[in-house]
């Protein structure tokens, strides 16, 4: 529910909220009635980690989100690259083609390795594990001391060979996973962002951790750890260092931050460690962003053309209304619907020769004065209704949209009153509002389209397409670029 509107939503009203957590709410318990990861608990990646994290650890904790954003950076980078060359090229016309071929070469790839070969949640799921002693995982294979053993919390010990024949596994599969991600997301199946996001910054993690880990248990009389790792002492987790890596990785791509947390905790129940996420989501977003402002998401919004008012780029430009409303100087002129003097036909003619969601109502067309604004959906129901349900209603029948319509020859067919649909308070601009508050005001109110009135008298429309294609070309980009459905 957090990461709705905070990431990909620009104008969500309260009702929204509240529908969203409901949802939200029924699916939550539909998945504890369903159990399906089979450990009665709602959290994918249920960690617990039996010792704190320490101060100092920070500074690894920071180097994953440096990592994160390098990553982030270079992921978004690539993935765009190879998307924009898959739409311009005939490699795009092949998607079926294009999938199976990714398909085998990820299966070739990634059969030999026993990290790549096994599902990402069963890695991520190893890969923040705390060792206990009954783990077999290749991971755990320290060299046992079975002596300084307390309870079920392990001290740091030297690694076995198996340590380190998974550390080799885990560099190969990173290598492998940093590049088939960029092109498997945006292929023509749901292959999802989150979880190869996180496997990348989980494997990168894991690494350090146990890099760290080894560091302390070999040099626990350097300055750095004679504070608070003696020799035998349980001091530092690996799997925390997995869990940081996967935050970090998947907030350098996607530039979350806040919601980033949250769903990081939440999927791991660790409310304990959010702090070293808040330090690694924030450093791999500086970092990220200090080499490209745009996460995957707005990337691939500005890839596709979608009409997306980005709600962090400020509008500073000196234009005003009328330099962005149609219809322009050389354009036939707007399409109206007057309020008194128009037949049935003549409305029917107007809606199926054009595709706009709404006409304006005028007084006349002469004086051009506002009346209100009538969506062609309510206009085309309206009229079905009245031709089927009220007697004297032909194609020659008056539409009026005032309370008093004027009076007709008495041989004249029945007047259809359509006041009930019109739009008495459409959002208008004058000609001379500056463009930076009419960005602002479609941007917060999920405007689609806002009307242009000089002195009451109608002078044009502004839709939100427009909006984006004067900003494009503001930007000095393709305002053709821009697409509207």
């Amino acid at each position: 529910v957090l990461h709705s509107p905070l990431q990909v939503s620009y104008y969500f009203p309260l009702k929204t909220l509240w529908r969203s957590f409901f949802a939200a709410l029924v699916a939550a318990f539909t998945l504890r009635s369903i159990n399906p990861f089979g450990n009665s608990r709602l959290v994918l990646f249920y960690v617990e980690f039996h010792m704190p994290w320490h101060l100092l650890e920070l500074v690894p904790f920071i180097l994953l989100g440096i990592f994160g954003g390098l990553w982030g950076a270079f992921f978004i980078r690539s993935n765009i690259a190879w998307c924009r060359r898959r739409k311009t090229t005939r490699l795009g016309k092949y998607p079926v083609l294009e999938v199976l071929v990714v398909t085998a070469i990820t299966a070739i790839l990634a059969f030999p390795n026993e990290y790549t070969r096994m599902s990402t949640s069963e890695l991520i799921s190893e890969l923040f594990n705390d060792c206990g002693i009954l783990d077999s995982s290749k991971l755990c294979e320290y060299v046992n001391d079975f002596n300084s053993t307390k309870g079920d919390d392990l001290p740091d010990r030297a690694a076995g060979p198996g340590v380190y024949t998974a550390m080799w596994q885990l560099a190969l599969a990173l290598i492998m996973k940093v590049f088939i991600t960029i092109f498997t997301f945006g292929m023509k199946v749901p292959s999802g962002l989150f979880i190869p996001s996180m496997a990348v910054g989980a494997i990168a993690g894991r690494l350090l951790g146990v890099a760290v880990e080894q560091l302390a248990f070999y040099h626990h009389d350097w300055a750095i750890f004679s504070g608070w790792c003696s020799q035998g002492a349980d001091c530092i987790t690996p799997g925390l260092y997995a869990m940081v890596g996967a935050a970090a990785c998947l907030g350098g791509v996607t530039r979350m931050t806040v919601s980033l947390v949250v769903i990081m905790f939440e999927l791991t129940g660790g409310l304990e460690y959010i702090v070293p996420l808040m330090a690694a989501a924030m450093t791999s977003k500086w970092v990220a962003d200090a080499i490209g402002r745009e996460g995957i998401y707005d990337a691939h919004i500005r890839l596709n053309g979608y009409p997306f008012l980005e709600a962090k780029e400020e509008f500073s430009h000196k234009t005003r209304a009328m330099d962005v409303m149609r219809p322009r100087k050389n354009d036939p002129p707007l399409t109206v619907i007057t309020q008194d003097t128009m037949t049935v036909e003549d409305v029917e003619t107007i809606v199926t020769s054009t595709t706009y969601s709404g006409y304006p109502v005028v007084v006349s067309r002469a004086s051009q004065r506002l009346v209100g604004f009538v969506l062609r959906r309510d206009l085309i129901i309206s009229i079905e209704n009245a031709r089927k349900k009220q007697d004297g209603i032909v194609s020659t029948s008056v539409i009026c949209f005032t309370d008093y319509c004027p009076p007709l020859p008495p041989s004249s067919p029945s007047v259809l009153k359509l006041r009930s649909i019109l739009d008495l308070s459409p959002f208008t601009v004058t000609d001379e509002t500056p463009m930076e508050i009419v960005v602002d005001i479609f941007r917060k109110l999920g405007l689609r389209q806002c009307l242009v009135t000089h002195n009451g008298k109608l002078l044009g429309i502004i839709t939100k397409k427009d909006v984006l294609k004067h900003i494009a070309q503001m930007a000095n980009q393709d305002p053709e670029s821009i697409l509207f459905n």
